[in-house]
């Protein structure tokens, strides 16, 4: 029997059944995600797949279509925002050792996976999630090359159910280029420094010669695991994020790019990306940019310049996505709307700043074809928020689904605030 279900913003999705069901949101502010915005919005969702994007005033669903009906009453609807490059859901309390699972010992290391890692039941995912950070890519930390990183949903049963992308790329450390300052005794460690930079890119070098040559030879008596891990790479199935942030690193980079043929390089942190925005864009390089909550990395920078730098790229035509890399960085995830929010007052427009973490993030890790968007055809994984989401003030998540699959928005955070609020009430 069909159920017309019209929800109070007042409830959580707590209550909700785990299995798929066909849904019906009506007059909602849809924000697609693209850069597109409808203000009164019907989205049907089937199974784990949006079926509909209309204009409410002109749809009429057929009769008993929709096992559930929720009037949004205007509220917003967001795709789920993305958290790229993060130890979320590998680490739980990063002054505890023993909860810290994406570190491995050894300078090359592509065979390490972080997928397998991956804390489905860590109780910091209940609190990024609750900001409507649904989906993040797990990657793994140390020596030069971490290891492969995974894209994951926030939720699930298990590492396997949470799966978006296994092994959806490699990541290298670039090594530090920074030379250093000064003069005197501070000359002679300066010309050391750019002497082991030379000698560890010699070693990258040698070691993706390496690489080549094996993907090129098709069998092998005895596989080597490390080697095995960089076919992907080597023959352009999978991407190679680089870290780097100097403008030294990132113009050997494009070199690097160019001698090795590297179909989907990423750069990863890119903070002197605007200062070769033309080569970046005809190289066809994507950055995912460091988070703007920080001060600038030069004396004589901009104060404001880690603000601008998302305005500076989307002006050049050079792609690139937020992420929220640093000190805590897994807990600070639920931060990565309001570091969209923060550009707008430097240069993006709302949806401009929404598409940096969602469509953008996405496309440049390769599953724009399922998520980052509500669009017909793509996975129902959205969010509802009463306010606008890219705001600390108006944030205010009240349902969401992945991949069809209701959520569930309640975490310990919460429950802590509602118990000690209860306690002085009742004083």
């Amino acid at each position: 029997m069909r159920k017309l279900l019209y929800l109070s913003f007042l409830i959580s999705s707590f209550g909700f059944s785990q299995k798929k069901q066909n849904i019906l949101f009506t007059n909602g502010y849809l924000h697609v995600g693209n850069g597109e915005t409808m203000e009164i919005a019907t989205i049907g969702v089937k199974g784990d797949r949006i079926a509909v994007v209309k204009n409410t005033l002109t749809y009429k669903p057929k009769q008993n279509e929709y096992d559930t009906i929720i009037d949004l009453k205007g509220q917003h609807l967001y795709p789920g925002l993305v958290a790229p490059n993060s130890t979320l859901g590998l680490t739980e309390i990063d002054a505890v050792r023993a909860t810290r699972d994406y570190d491995e010992v050894g300078q090359f290391n592509p065979h390490i996976r972080a997928l397998i890692a991956y804390n489905v039941e860590s109780d910091v995912i209940s609190t990024v999630r609750t900001n409507g950070v649904l989906i993040t890519q797990i990657t793994p930390r140390g020596g030069w090359i971490t290891g492969s990183s995974s894209i994951m949903h926030l939720d699930g049963w298990n590492w396997e159910d949470a799966a978006i992308s296994k092994d959806d790329g490699i990541h290298l450390n670039w090594p530090n280029s920074f030379p250093g300052r000064g003069n005197g005794a501070d000359t002679q460690e300066t010309e050391k420094r750019k002497i082991l930079y030379q000698e560890t890119k010699r070693e990258i070098y040698d070691f993706f010669n390496t690489a080549k040559a094996y993907a090129e030879k098709k069998d092998h008596k005895i596989p080597e695991l490390r080697l095995e891990a960089m076919k992907g790479c080597m023959n352009g199935k999978k991407r190679l994020y680089i870290h780097a942030s100097e403008l030294q690193q990132l113009l050997d980079i494009l070199d690097f790019c160019r001698e090795f043929d590297i179909k989907f390089p990423v750069i990863v942190g890119g903070y002197d990306s605007y200062l070769i925005t033309t080569q970046l864009r005809d190289a066809k390089i994507p950055v995912m940019l460091p988070r703007v909550h920080m001060l600038p990395e030069n004396t004589d920078d901009p104060i404001d310049l880690p603000f601008r730098l998302p305005s500076i790229l989307q002006n050049a035509g050079v792609q690139f996505c937020l992420q929220n890399e640093g000190d805590m960085e897994a807990m600070n995830a639920r931060n990565i709307p309001f570091l969209a929010g923060h550009c707008l007052g430097f240069g993006l427009t709302n949806e401009e700043a929404l598409r940096a973490v969602s469509l953008s993030s996405c496309e440049i890790m390769g599953i724009d074809n399922d998520y980052g968007t509500i669009e017909e055809g793509k996975k129902a994984t959205l969010f509802v928020s009463t306010g606008g989401a890219l705001d600390m003030i108006t944030n205010n998540v009240k349902m969401a689904l992945m991949d069809g699959i209701w959520v569930d928005l309640n975490n310990r955070q919460y429950e802590l605030y509602k118990k000690y609020k209860n306690k002085y009430k009742m004083q």
